[in-house]
C-alpha cells in the first residue's frame, strides 16, 4: 500500500508541475514517476531488511 501511495503521489505531483509550468512534453511526470518508483522500492527493501532482523 505504501508503495502505491508513493508512486501515485510522485506521478500526480509531476503531472501537476507539468500543467503548472505548461510544458507540452511531460518531463516532470516522467522524472517524478521514475524517482517515486525507485523511492518506493527503496522503502520496501528497507522494510524487508528491518523485518528480517
Amino acid at each position: 500500500m505504501q508503495m502505491a501511495v508513493i508512486i501515485v503521489g510522485g506521478t500526480f505531483g509531476g503531472k501537476w508541475l507539468d500543467s503548472f509550468i505548461n510544458i507540452k512534453f511531460p518531463v516532470f511526470t516522467l522524472i517524478f514517476s521514475i524517482l517515486s518508483v525507485f523511492l518506493a522500492v527503496y522503502y520496501a527493501i528497507k522494510d524487508i531488511i528491518k523485518i528480517n532482523k
